[in-house]
C-alpha cells in the first residue's frame, strides 16, 4: 500500500507539473488547471482545487495552454501545436512554427499526444460484482476483475486478474481465478511485440489448471487520452492439468484491446476479446471477450456494465457462458 501510494504521488507530479493551462468562460470567470482533452462538445480539466471538472465548450471565451496538443479541426486533418494562445472572443492562436487563429467554433478536439520514448503513462481499473439471491436457494456470488498497465519508454507492462466465488445454501460452488500479465517491447509507433504468461485455476473443473505461454507481433493503432485501439497476434503454447492428466499442444491467437472515452471522458466504452486456434483436431476454436460501458462518477469512482461472452466449440458442438456484470469500480 506505501508503495501504491508513493507511486500515485510520483505519477501526479509528473503528470501535472505546472498547472498552467487557463480557461476565460463567457461569464468572466477564469479556470487554471491541466486539459485533459476536448470531446463531444465537453472540455475536461484536470484541476488542484476540484479535480477533473467539465467545461461546455460554447462556454469558453477563449483559452490558454502551455502543453503539446493535437488539435482537429471541423473538415480539416488534425494539426499538433506547440501551444495555445488566449486570443478574442470565440478565438485561440495556435501556435506551431507560426501562428494561426482558430474560432473555437471549428474545434472538435483537443488530444495531448502521447510521445513514444518520453513518456510515462500508468493506469488502471478495479470492477467489483457482489449478487445476492435469496429466493428458494440462498446465493451468494462475488467477482473482482482488474487491469493494469504501466507504459515507459519502449516498453509497456499489462497485467490482468480475475477472481470469483460462489455459495449456494451456505455450500461453495464456484472459485476461481486467472492472471496474466503481458511484456510489450515497441518497434515504432505502432508496431510492437508481445511476450505473455497465462495462469488459471479453477477448483470446481475437471481441467482445474490452464497455462499459456505466448509472443508474437501487435499493432497500435491510436492510444491517446481519447482511447486506444490494438490487435494482437501470437503463437501461444498451452498446457492443461488436472483429473491426473496433462496435456499440451500449441495454438495460433488473436486479441483486440478496445476503449474510447465519450463525453469529456464522463463515459468510457471498452472491448477486449482473445480467440485460440488450438493446432489440435478435438478443438475448433476458444473465444473469450467483454464489452462494456463505465460511468465516472467522480475522479476514481466507476459504475460498470460488462457483458461477458466464453465460447467453445470442438467435436462438432459449441458450449456458451454467458455472464452480465453490474457493479461498482475505481480507475486511475
Amino acid at each position: 500500500m506505501v508503495w501504491r501510494a508513493l507511486g500515485a504521488c510520483l505519477l501526479l507530479g509528473l503528470a501535472l507539473p505546472a498547472w498552467a493551462d487557463t480557461v476565460w468562460l463567457n461569464n468572466g470567470d477564469r479556470l487554471t488547471g491541466q486539459i485533459v482533452l476536448l470531446d463531444g462538445g465537453k472540455l475536461a480539466l484536470k484541476t488542484k482545487y476540484a479535480g477533473r471538472v467539465l467545461i461546455d465548450w460554447e462556454d469558453i471565451d477563449t483559452l490558454r495552454s502551455d502543453q503539446p496538443l493535437l488539435v482537429k479541426r471541423s473538415g480539416f486533418t488534425g494539426q499538433r501545436s506547440q501551444h495555445l494562445e488566449a486570443a478574442g472572443k470565440g478565438m485561440v492562436r495556435v501556435v506551431n512554427g507560426k501562428t494561426q487563429t482558430v474560432p473555437l467554433a471549428e474545434i472538435k478536439q483537443l488530444v495531448p499526444p502521447r510521445p513514444l520514448i518520453t513518456d510515462f503513462v500508468w493506469e488502471g481499473n478495479l470492477d467489483t460484482k457482489l449478487d445476492m439471491e435469496r429466493n428458494e436457494d440462498e446465493t451468494d456470488e462475488f467477482k473482482l476483475k482488474g487491469d493494469s498497465r504501466i507504459s515507459h519508454g519502449h516498453w509497456r507492462h499489462v497485467l490482468k486478474g480475475e477472481y470469483e466465488h460462489e455459495t449456494k445454501n451456505s455450500q461453495k460452488v464456484d472459485n476461481n481465478w486467472e492472471l496474466e500479465y503481458d511484456l510489450d517491447r515497441f518497434i515504432t509507433q505502432q508496431w510492437f511485440i508481445r511476450s505473455s504468461v497465462y495462469e488459471q485455476h479453477d477448483e470446481f473443473e475437471d481441467i482445474n489448471r490452464q497455462t499459456s505461454y505466448g509472443m508474437g507481433p501487435g499493432y497500435r493503432f491510436w492510444d491517446d487520452e481519447l482511447g486506444r485501439f490494438e490487435l494482437i497476434g501470437q503463437y501461444e503454447r498451452f498446457q492443461l492439468r488436472g483429473n491426473g492428466q496433462n496435456t499440451q499442444f500449441d495454438a495460433y491467437g488473436l486479441e483486440w484491446d478496445y476503449k474510447r472515452l465519450l463525453s469529456g471522458t464522463r463515459f468510457e466504452l471498452y472491448s477486449t476479446a482473445q480467440m485460440a486456434l488450438p493446432l489440435i483436431d478435438q478443438v475448433d476454436y476458444v473465444f473469450e471477450g467483454e464489452a462494456g460501458v463505465r460511468y465516472r462518477v467522480n475522479e476514481w469512482a466507476r459504475v460498470s456494465l460488462l457483458y461477458e461472452l466464453n465460447q467453445f466449440r470442438g467435436l462438432g458442438q459449441t458450449t456458451s457462458d454467458r455472464q452480465y456484470l453490474l457493479g461498482l469500480g475505481v480507475g486511475w
